[in-house]
Formats: C-alpha cells, sequence, structure tokens
C-alpha cells in the first residue's frame, strides 16, 4: 500500500502538468524565430501552433526530451520550457510562465489568430486611443531619429504623424517598442509592434 501511495504521488505532478496543458486551445501560427537548447547554441525555428501552455516548433536540432528550452518568437517575445516531444523535423515545448504572462500570451495568440482569417495587415479589434502624451520619438533602421506625433494607438500598433516616412517594411523603434512599418499616409506610417502590448505598458513604452 506504501509502494502503491509512493508511485502515485511521484505521478501526480506529471499528470497534473499534462492535464493544465490540454486545458489550452492550439491555434495553428506561422511564426518565425530562434531558440536555444542547453547547449546555448542559437537555431533559426518555425512556430506551427501554438497555445499558452506549449508551441510546436519545426527546428533542424531537437535536442532531448525533458532539456530546457528558451526561444524568441515574433509577435511574442522571450517564451522558455521544456521539450516534451520529439516530432520529425521538429519538437514540441511546454511553457513555462507566471498566470499573467499566460493571460497575455492567451491575447497575444487570440490576435494572430484572428488577424490570419480575417487577412488583416493590422490589428482592427482592439481599441484605438491617444496615450496621455502626444509625442515621442521615431527611430529608423538607419539610425535617423525624428519627433513623432500619435495620432492614434492600440496593443498592437501606432499611427504617427512625421516629417520623413519610414519605407514600407522597415523595422524602427517608437519610444521604446519595436516595429515594422506597414503602411504609409499623407501625414505619416503606421507600425505594428513586434509583441502585441498590455495597456498599462503601452502608454509608459510609447513615451
Amino acid at each position: 500500500m506504501d509502494d502503491a501511495r509512493t508511485a502515485a504521488a511521484k505521478a501526480a505532478p506529471f499528470q497534473s502538468a499534462k492535464t493544465d496543458r490540454r486545458r489550452f486551445q492550439r491555434v495553428r501560427v506561422n511564426l518565425l524565430g530562434r531558440y536555444m537548447l542547453e547547449d546555448k547554441r542559437e537555431y533559426p525555428c518555425q512556430v506551427v501552433d501554438m497555445s499558452p501552455g506549449g508551441a510546436r516548433l519545426v527546428a533542424p536540432v531537437t535536442g532531448s526530451v525533458g532539456e530546457r528550452v528558451v526561444a524568441y518568437i515574433d509577435h511574442i517575445g522571450r517564451i522558455e520550457g521544456r521539450c516534451t516531444r520529439l516530432l520529425d523535423g521538429g519538437f514540441a515545448m511546454s511553457v513555462e510562465t507566471t498566470a499573467r504572462k499566460r493571460d497575455k500570451l492567451a491575447a497575444q495568440l487570440t490576435w494572430l489568430a484572428n488577424r490570419h482569417v480575417l487577412n488583416l495587415p493590422e490589428d482592427r479589434r482592439h481599441d484605438r486611443f491617444v496615450p496621455r502624451t502626444p509625442y515621442t520619438t521615431l527611430v529608423d533602421e538607419t539610425g535617423h531619429e525624428q519627433r513623432a506625433k500619435i495620432i492614434d494607438a492600440s496593443l498592437s500598433g501606432v499611427a504617427v504623424q512625421v516629417e520623413r516616412k519610414p519605407p514600407l517594411g522597415v523595422a524602427v523603434r517608437i519610444g521604446q517598442l519595436r516595429g515594422r512599418v506597414v503602411r504609409r499616409f499623407d501625414e505619416g506610417v503606421a507600425i505594428e509592434f513586434s509583441v502585441v502590448q498590455t495597456p498599462d505598458g503601452l502608454d509608459r513604452n510609447l513615451s
């Protein structure tokens, strides 16, 4: 009886983690990134489906089950966890994070799923508003810095009035946030953030 009780106790954490991962709905995505295994070497990857509890990666090096993985994924940012399963041409990994960050990841995945379905160049479902401080700094990939007036912003992007408009597709920094120019108009440009923001962080990081 004691042996059975001990075995059940040892199995419980793994069963709990497995059950926890199954609570999350996976979203089909197509996101590029890089990942690092325990040998500290970096490799390119493509995330093909993801949930707040795990991700499936197409990757050149798989490592081993249980190995620690740190990944940097476009539109998502940094995630970390462990390799849970080896697959043909890649592997599956868990996503280990706090409840707050898991909620943020769920919102990011919802946005990405809707953006893919509706084929939108930038998010149109997040409420748009003008931050408390309507002026910020725009720096393009050449290092050119200029003052920018914020026309409106959302959790996924911002429209700014600038004198010198960067070309479409150019990587930029707006305030403390990184993004890419997705649209040009008469007064300026629209920028899509590299990572979907939270309401608290958006106003602070745009300043």
